[in-house]
């Protein structure tokens, strides 16, 4: 029994391909058959009598349902025979009657095909809007006449193939004569094998050509029956070409899966072929516009038919040749890139399902106006026009390029500034006097000048910035002090430290460019304090570095000068910004060392330091109460005396700040902290035994429970409260109560602790300074100086003694490790000390047959500086004279040539230190009296005071006075 089944083809306006429907097995080798049964079609077996023909529809069932479904036409064919011209068999019986036969149809509906032509053997659905037509056609086949001519619409002459609507379309309007015309006159004879609603499915049988019309509507026309052109089976020209097809379309089947299941269907029955079918086949699944299938259709010589499909079949070999290396070379070029946002998709969508991110380029841009919407109003117009345009940036670039990223973190900075947001200022300078002095004793000059600035604030009803710079020692408060006038002006507070700052990108920022740029520090703080009025504290900036990346004290000057911070520019956010409403605050050690341009921008207010008295009321109010509170020490725990603190800063913490004695408190209360927890343990093991002694006494017998019970009253006498209230309970509330009892009682057993002068020793060690004052009487060629160094002012002796006497020996040697300035005043003092001593006694040789040594004592300390001039005079000439100098006098200045006496510096510095060590006298050149008269009455207190601008002067009050009052 054989099977043949025709597929349309899905190029042309059939039915979808058939072959995954059908009831048979496939066969991979079936395509290599073809060539040997096409060479056995002469030699077939007449016994099969009986054969069967299945034209299978899109339907599985039949029924002809919807739109497209076709039934099975099942025809049962007697004695099939196939012949040279491809003649059908002479009888035949089936479910749907083929009597009488295709080709005694000479008269035929004519059915216009607008898009290709009908091959037989295949399935083509047409719909069919003419009423009249379609009713002809459903009357014919109910006359069990099933049969209709299909033919190839022309296209209109002078126009293009138009598109299948319009085609259509046009279909539909031509009737009669003019329908006629526009046909081809080769068509194909059609089976009408099922009618639902306007939609007709054809079934192509022969190849008919129009004679003549026979009537107008619906349209028909009488035709002849064609048949190939009589051909040689065995000529080798047309099994080559027959060859030649198929191996193309073996290749084809490699290249386009769109052809497999028609060849795959048709080859497993090359029996039922022939080469005239094989023609047809090719051209029916090709590619080919309707015009060339309609040659095809048209040519009835097989080999000039073979030919044709050859040529189809080549041509679309090659277009699929074409189409391949397109798609390979365009997957090459996007894959990489495709894969790519593939990936970042995933990504995208992986983060997004887990809550990590929200990607998206509108939900950043939302975020970023969202975060700006309540500054818009008060934003600088240039820098909304700046976020504008990057906002309007970033939905144009790609998620996946840099730029996207520094876009987005370029917007990150703009939207987070605080854009005219300011801090309600505190203009109450009573409040503003309370802050200042409940965070810092003394400071006079600071709190004035923070109170100046409130109050000029007041009077304007705005602050302006402004720049101060604290100078002095370390340990004096200058950070903190910056932090309480932050609180009392109610301004946010930020501190960064540019000690060792090389880098000037961390002033002025990175350019964009750079990988990892960010804005610079003050942007930063703007970002983190969130108002444009903070206090900024510039901490260190004595100790600014300089390298290969710039100098930063000089980019400092844009930032510092009131007349350019009003529009500073940051290198990563280029926009001005400002910051005239900042008030810095900075902080130095030694004002030296700050560039002469960033200095001359500041105002410079000196922190001198604290004198005894100040240091005082610090540690008892300030110092103290914090260390006992950091270490869990109760105030009636302990008491440090009064003696006990000016000890430890007299003679442990003599340097001009706290920090240090801020130190040896702590340590302090650590130990009493220690002896505490110590005796309280002592103290309960100790209050425990007790109980049990008394309890193991009551077990005891009658007769000794009196006399034991005495005993233990007499050993336990401290703890007698205690040990009674530990008797047994008669409830869970009287042990609670008697739990607290304890704890209390353990609490007063532990003495409190008292630190004094007699076991200061014993909590923080051996003394570390002893006396300034080395001398009580100060002896001949001996006088105090003052000195200032880093840590404060400190007092020195100067000695000079004679080592050699001889006619015309008189020298000078120096030790003390003395720099070059000290070592030249060491020479203006000796040559004046001879003028002076000429002048005064002109008959005595000293200097001149003498040779003197000049020492500074604590040689391993140098010692540098302008004002040691007068105090060595007044050594020399106090030996050469013989006449010791007042023992309560220090005296500080530098002296020229001719006498003059010079100002010095740190007279602050210096007062202190006389009264550390009990001068009661002090010289000081008359050009610092204004200085001198500056500070406060608790420092110049008890101090008697000469301004001198000549040395005359001095040696009056040094070396002429009365001997007899000199020890009073």
């Amino acid at each position: 029994m054989l099977k043949l089944v025709f597929s349309s083809s899905c190029r042309g306006h059939c039915l979808n391909t058939v072959a995954p429907r059908l009831r048979v097995k496939s066969d991979s080798n079936s395509l290599f058959d073809v060539v040997g049964r096409l060479t056995g079609l002469t030699r077939r077996s007449p016994t099969n009598s009986l054969s069967r023909a299945f034209f299978c529809s899109d339907s599985n069932d039949g029924s002809g349902s919807g739109s497209g479904s076709q039934p099975v036409v099942e025809v049962e064919v007697k004695g099939v025979e196939s012949d040279s011209d491809g003649s059908d068999s002479k009888a035949s019986s089936a479910i749907v009657p083929t009597y009488p036969r295709p080709e005694d149809y000479l008269t035929v509906l004519a059915l216009p095909l607008p898009h290709r032509p009908l091959f037989p053997g295949f399935y083509m659905p047409i719909y069919v809007k003419d009423p009249k037509l379609l009713a002809a056609l459903q009357e014919s086949r109910k006359r069990q006449a099933p049969y209709a001519g299909a033919f190839l619409l022309k296209d209109e002459p002078g126009t293009e193939s138009s598109p299948s609507s319009e085609t259509e379309k046009s279909v539909y309007d031509i009737k009669g004569k003019e329908l006629f015309n526009r046909l081809h006159e080769v068509g194909t004879l059609a089976q009408i094998s099922s009618i639902q609603g306007d939609q007709v499915v054809l079934i192509g049988h022969r190849r008919l050509r129009i004679t003549e019309m026979v009537s107008e509507d619906p349209l028909t026309v009488k035709v002849d029956h064609l048949k190939e052109k009589p051909y040689d089976k065995d000529d080798d020209v047309i099994k080559a070409t027959s060859f030649e097809v198929i191996s193309t379309l073996r290749d084809v089947l490699k290249t386009s899966s769109l052809w497999r299941d028609h060849v795959q269907t048709y080859s497993q029955h090359i029996g039922d072929f022939n080469f005239p079918r094989l023609a047809d086949f090719g051209a029916a699944i090709s590619g080919a516009n309707k015009l060339q299938c309609q040659q095809v259709l048209e040519e009835l010589d097989v080999h000039k038919r073979l030919q044709l499909t050859l040529e189809l079949v080549k041509k679309e070999m090659e277009i699929s040749k074409i189409q391949e290396s397109i798609a390979k070379a365009i997957e090459e070029k996007i894959s990489g890139e495709q894969r790519r946002y593939l990936l970042n998709e995933q990504l995208k969508a992986i983060k997004k399902e887990l809550g990590l991110e929200t990607d998206d380029k509108t939900a950043l841009s939302a975020k970023f106006r969202e975060r700006l919407e309540p500054n818009r109003e008060k934003c600088p117009p240039h820098v909304l026009q700046v976020i504008e345009e990057e906002l309007t940036k970033l939905q144009l670039l790609e998620a996946s390029s840099s730029e996207f990223n520094v876009t987005r973190n370029y917007l990150d900075w703009l939207t987070v500034l605080p854009w005219g947001n300011y801090s309600d200022e505190n203009f109450d300078v009573i409040q503003a006097q309370t802050i200042l002095d409940e965070d810092h004793y003394g400071l006079a000059d600071v709190k004035e000048r923070i109170l100046e600035f409130i109050a000029v604030g007041k009077l304007r009803g705005t602050s302006q910035g402004k720049i101060i710079c604290l100078s002095g020692p370390p340990g004096v408060g200058k950070t903190s002090i910056g932090r309480s006038i932050a609180r009392a002006l109610n301004r946010k507070f930020f501190r960064f430290s540019v000690g060792g700052l090389s880098d000037v990108a961390e002033i002025k920022g990175h350019r964009r460019t750079y990988i990892g740029a960010m804005p610079g520090k003050m942007v930063q703080c703007l970002k983190n304090v969130g108002t444009e009025n903070p206090l900024v504290l510039i901490d260190e900036i004595d100790k600014l570095g300089r390298g290969h990346a710039g100098d930063p004290a000089s980019a400092l000057l844009e930032l510092l000068d009131p007349e350019q911070n009003a529009n500073f520019l940051d290198h990563y956010l280029d926009v001005p910004i400002d910051l005239s409403k900042v008030l810095f605050v900075c902080t130095a050690n030694v004002v030296d060392n700050i560039p002469n341009p960033l200095l001359d921008r500041m105002e410079v207010i000196a922190i001198a330091g604290y004198i005894t008295d100040e240091k005082m009321h610090i540690a008892r109010d300030y110092l103290e109460k914090t260390a006992r509170e950091a270490c869990g020490v109760k105030p009636e725990q302990v008491e440090v005396t009064d003696a006990a603190l000016l000890g430890l800063i007299e003679n442990y913490c003599r340097e001009a700040g706290v920090r240090n004695l801020q130190k040896h408190i702590e340590k302090i209360y650590r130990k009493i902290a220690l002896r505490l927890v110590r005796e309280g343990s002592s103290n309960e093991s100790v209050m425990v035994q007790p109980a049990d002694a008394k309890a193991e006494v009551v077990d005891e017998s009658d007769h000794h429970a009196a006399a034991n019970k005495a005993d233990v009253e007499v050993e336990t006498s401290v703890q007698v409260d205690t040990v009674q209230t530990n008797d047994q309970p008669k409830d869970p509330k009287d042990a609670a109560d008697s739990k607290e009892l304890q704890e209390t009682e353990a609490t007063k057993a532990v003495e409190k602790v008292v630190v004094d002068t007699s076991n200061l020793a014993d909590f923080v060690g051996k003394p570390v300074f002893h006396a300034e004052r080395i001398y009580d009487q100060t002896p001949v060629g001996v006088v105090m100086g003052l000195a200032w160094t880093a840590m404060g002012g400190s007092t020195l002796y100067i000695e000079t003694t004679q080592v050699e006497q001889g006619e015309g020996k008189g020298a000078l040697h120096l030790t003390g490790q003395l720099g070059d300035v000290m070592k030249e005043s060491a020479q203006i003092a000796h040559t004046l000390a001879r003028a002076i001593l000429l002048e005064k006694e002109p008959a005595n040789p000293y200097f001149v047959n003498s040779k003197l040594h000049l020492h500074v004592p604590a040689g391993a300390t140098p010692k540098d500086g302008p004002s040691a001039g007068c105090t060595m005079i007044t050594s020399m000439l106090s030996l050469a004279m013989k006449k010791p100098v007042r023992k309560d006098l220090a005296m500080t200045g530098e002296v020229t040539l001719t006498g003059k006496i010079l100002p010095i510096g740190g007279v602050k510095e210096k007062t202190i230190a006389a009264k550390r060590s009990e001068v009661r006298t002090i010289i000081f050149p008359a050009a610092n009296r204004r200085d001198y008269d500056e500070l406060a009455p608790n420092v110049t207190e008890g101090l008697n005071v000469h301004f001198v601008d000549d040395y005359s002067q001095i040696f009056s009050l040094a070396l002429e006075y009365d001997v007899n009052t000199m020890v009073n």
